[in-house]
């Protein structure tokens, strides 16, 4: 029954609407209640199809451009079935040895992905938050933080910096930080001349450089931070360069996006996920450390009931995070490479760079659109300008527009004050006629805002 669930939910999933307004809370959550006495699994089935698989975003839809798209790899979703039903414990390496080591290739094949050295070494995360948390506190750890030396530690970042970041500081006791936000280029990435500046300044002044994060993608316009000058002024002042590469890091798979991210093999650690650029469904992100010994010194722990596998020589899964039991996450990784091979999945990256590309040029040509920078990866911003009219009120109602108009879905964002338009191309079935659709909305609603503003 599971099975025909699944097969009638893959089978409707591409013409469905790409957002959907969920039902009566009420009745949701009358079908939710646990009842005393057994009941049978279609009628479960039943509620999912009706309370659950059809309501809000539909991240399988080739149109869906909002957010970071998220993938959703049928291999990973069987992968997922396969390690609940094996129930291997993935935590330590003497109980399921060959999920461990399925976990370390994969890691290991990744560090080689992005540049980095034999060295490296890292950890599967339930996200990019997580994967964040593990990278601050590896950092923390390294360079000896300790409560007293916190608030004459500085951390560098940018406006464009994921909000998780501030979050993770707090959580690992290090939000009294010195914070340097520094600005921005006309590219939105990270302004080196400033960064530099600011730490010289710091310097001086009895601080102590600690942290810069930079990104590999930002979430608001995809700009990659210049990593190559970032990691030479990390060098030359002894501070810990981290990058964000959750959006973006997956496009150091194929040629030109390994072009575009050149000097993340430099960084101390960075974090990606591969439900983003990997087409994997959500729940697993990345940390990589440059120096792996750096993460295994910060979370390596054993209890006394452990002492059975003290002697084991391979490390485990739970030596290089704050996870102790954990699912076997590298599985649902692992078995989608298998099966389609790594250039399928370059060639699908490669395609989102040209379909951003793409879509930047065409946009740019609808009569009141003013698109945002040359797109690094693959979102490209914009706003509606037209003549007589305030840019953000206008772009508000465009974005309004977008949505009633059902065909597509894309998102807003504010960016240096100003309201923006995002295209975020990243689902693994979007392609140019997907885009064409896009296109098409975009430059209806347009004609249809300015026909109404020309008759007030």
């Amino acid at each position: 029954m599971a099975g025909e669930h699944t097969e009638r939910f893959l089978e409707r999933l591409p013409g469905h609407a790409v957002f959907s307004a969920a039902g009566s809370r009420d009745e949701a959550m009358a079908a939710f209640a646990i009842p005393k006495f057994p009941g049978s699994f279609d009628d479960a089935l039943r509620t999912l199809d009706e309370h659950v698989d059809w309501a809000g975003h539909n991240l399988g839809s080739s149109r869906f451009f909002a957010y970071i798209p998220s993938g959703g790899l049928y291999e990973s979703a069987l992968a997922d079935y396969l390690a609940a039903v094996s129930n291997r414990y993935a935590g330590v390496g003497a109980a399921a040895p060959g999920a461990t080591r399925l976990e370390h290739a994969m890691l290991r094949w990744l560090a080689g992905v992005v540049g980095y050295p034999a060295t490296a070494e890292g950890d599967l995360t339930s996200g990019g938050s997580m994967a964040t948390l593990s990278a601050i506190v590896a950092a923390r750890e390294a360079r000896k933080i300790k409560c007293a030396d916190v608030t004459s530690s500085v951390v560098y970042l940018t406006a464009q910096t994921h909000h998780t970041f501030r979050k993770a500081l707090h959580v690992a006791g290090l939000s009294e930080c010195e914070i340097r936000e520094i600005p921005l280029d006309a590219n939105l990435r990270m302004d080196c001349a400033v960064l530099e500046e600011r730490l010289c300044e710091d310097r001086k002044d009895g601080l102590r450089p600690w942290l810069i994060a930079a990104s590999a993608g930002t979430t608001d316009a995809g700009a990659v931070d210049p990593l190559d000058e970032i990691a030479d002024i990390a060098s030359e002042h002894d501070a810990w360069m981290h990058v964000d590469a959750a959006y973006g890091g997956a496009f150091a798979l194929c040629g030109e996006g390994r072009r575009r991210l050149a000097g993340i093999e430099r960084s101390d650690s960075l974090i990606l996920d591969p439900h983003k650029g990997f087409f994997l469904p959500g729940g697993i992100g990345v940390v990589l450390v440059r120096d792996g010994q750096k993460l295994f010194d910060a979370y390596h722990a054993r209890g006394t009931y452990m002492q059975d596998v003290a002697g084991d020589t391979e490390r485990s899964p739970c030596d290089y995070s704050a996870e102790l039991t954990r699912p076997f996450r590298a599985l649902r990784f692992w078995l989608p490479f298998k099966v389609h091979g790594s250039r399928a999945f370059a060639a699908a990256l490669e395609e989102k760079l040209l379909l951003a590309r793409y879509f930047y040029e065409e946009c740019s040509k609808i009569p009141g659109i003013e698109m945002g920078p040359n797109p690094d990866l693959s979102i490209a911003t914009f706003r509606f300008c037209p003549e007589n009219a305030d840019a953000d009120t206008a772009s508000n109602a465009l974005a309004d527009a977008i949505r009633r108009d059902g065909r597509v879905f894309l998102t807003t964002t504010t960016i240096a004050g100003r309201f923006t338009i995002r295209m975020a191309i990243l689902t693994y079935h979007t392609h140019v006629e997907d885009v064409d659709v896009a296109l098409e909305v975009i430059k209806d609603c347009t004609a249809a805002l300015r026909a109404a503003q020309d008759t007030e």
